[in-house]
Formats: C-alpha cells, sequence, structure tokens
C-alpha cells in the first residue's frame, strides 16, 4: 500500500522536484506516540510505589509487607493503567471513525458547501481565489483525498493507526511496572524497612531525575528543569506519605 502511494506521489510530481525530495532527508522525531505511553507508565510507576512503600515504611510495617503490597500495587496499576490506555486509544479510533463518516455523508449530500470549506481553509493560509480555485477543483474529482482533507484541515483529526490501542496498553502496562519495581528494590535485599525506604528514596529519586531529563530532552522541553520537576513531585508524594503514616500512627 505504502508502495502504491509512493508511486502516485512520484507520478503527480515534476521530475526535478521529485529529484530534490529523493536528495533531502529530514530528520523528524516520530515516535511521540510511544514516547508519551512511556511517560505516562514511568511517571506512574515511579511515583505510586514509591509513595505506597514510604507510607507503609512510616507506619512501621516490616518490608516484607512493603514489598508485597508494593508488587500487588504493581501488578493491579499496571492493569488499571493498561485498560486505561487501550480505552483512550480506542476511543479515538472510534470518534475518527464517526466524524468520517459523518464528512463523508456531508460530501455527498451537500458538495457545494463542502467545496467552500476547503476554499474557506485555503483562504486561511493566504490564498487567493484563482489560486485555490483549481486545488478545489481537483479535490472535488478525487472524493477520496477530498475526504482525508477535510478531515485533517478542518477537523484536525489524524487517522489512527489500527493496532494503536493494543500497543498503547502494553506499553503502558510494561513501562509501569519497569518503573514501580524500582523502589521497591531495596526491600528485596533490606528486611528492616525504616532503612530500606532510605535506600529506596535515594534509587528512585535518582530515577526521577534521569526519567524527567530523558523526558524534557524528548519532548523538546528544558531537560534540567523537567527532571527536577519530576524529581520533586516524588520526593513531594513519598514525603507526604510517610508523613501521614506517622500521624495516623500517633
Amino acid at each position: 500500500m505504502a508502495s502504491d502511494e509512493n508511486m502516485i506521489t512520484r507520478i503527480s510530481i515534476e521530475p526535478e522536484k521529485q529529484l530534490l525530495l529523493d536528495h533531502h532527508t529530514e530528520k523528524h522525531f516520530t515516535a511521540g506516540v510511544v514516547v508519551r505511553d512511556i511517560i505516562i507508565g514511568v511517571s506512574d510507576g515511579l511515583t505510586v510505589p514509591f509513595a505506597l512503600a514510604a507510607g507503609l515504611s512510616g507506619a512501621n510495617a516490616s518490608s516484607s509487607i512493603v514489598l508485597t503490597a508494593g508488587i500487588a500495587e504493581v501488578a493491579a496499576g499496571a492493569i488499571s493503567m493498561g485498560l486505561g490506555g487501550y480505552l483512550a486509544a480506542k476511543s479515538e479510533a472510534d470518534h475518527y471513525a464517526r466524524e468520517m463518516k459523518r464528512e463523508q455523508e456531508e460530501i455527498v449530500a451537500v458538495p457545494e458547501t463542502e467545496a467552500a470549506e476547503v476554499a474557506e481553509i485555503l483562504a486561511q493560509y493566504g490564498v487567493e481565489p484563482h489560486e485555490y480555485s483549481p486545488v478545489v477543483n481537483a479535490l472535488r474529482k478525487n472524493p477520496q483525498a477530498w475526504l482525508e482533507f477535510m478531515m485533517r484541515f478542518e477537523l484536525g483529526l489524524e487517522k489512527p493507526d489500527p493496532k494503536r490501542a493494543l500497543q498503547s496498553a502494553f506499553t503502558i502496562a510494561l513501562a509501569y511496572v519497569l518503573g514501580g519495581l524500582v523502589p521497591l528494590f531495596p526491600y528485596m535485599f533490606i528486611p528492616q524497612a525504616l532503612n530500606a525506604v532510605v535506600a529506596s528514596a535515594v534509587i528512585t529519586l535518582i530515577a526521577l531525575f534521569i526519567f524527567g531529563y530523558g523526558k524534557g530532552h524528548f519532548t523538546g522541553s528544558r531537560p534540567f528543569r523537567s527532571a527536577f520537576e519530576t524529581t520533586l513531585i516524588g520526593a513531594v508524594a513519598s514525603a507526604a506519605a510517610f508523613c501521614l503514616a506517622k500521624v495516623v500512627q500517633l
């Protein structure tokens, strides 16, 4: 299918322009959706079990109890987060399908109105009437291209990947598990929870800093600022849980 689309593109573009495209490679980051899922999973995975472990440690629970509760939380959290990611992606795909059907019906029922909307969209980009008229006429001769144009430029919707829902669920769940095991790791080797929580705090805060830096790098924000913000959120959450447990225990 991709090769057919490339063939169409090559036929419709002038040879000299196609030559320029063949020798030009743009470096864009195109895995934004996957990175978003990883960020959601890891950020929650590092923070929630960390706060839970700190709270139980503050209540003088043993390391075995903290570890058992933590693993149970990681399992439940991964399932919950994965299901949430699946439902979100599925809802997005369903919304796209509904809007595409509605737009397709409008192109058939009121073609003149839809053509006027194409002209209006192009005019917003500074295209003059004598310049966009051939474009409008060309789209009217190609209903599928017309439909895709309206979906993207009128409604601002991109066609979702059919496999997106399952991929999102798996990515978020796996990222949550990997992030959630980090704060629990010291409890596997240190019997005293109050000692283990110190090691857990150090390891988790370092992991949060590294994760925040990477998140800032991939999302285009300031890496160090993102790192400090992520670390601060994790520290506040764990400290609040630890102190709350101490207050309740009094």
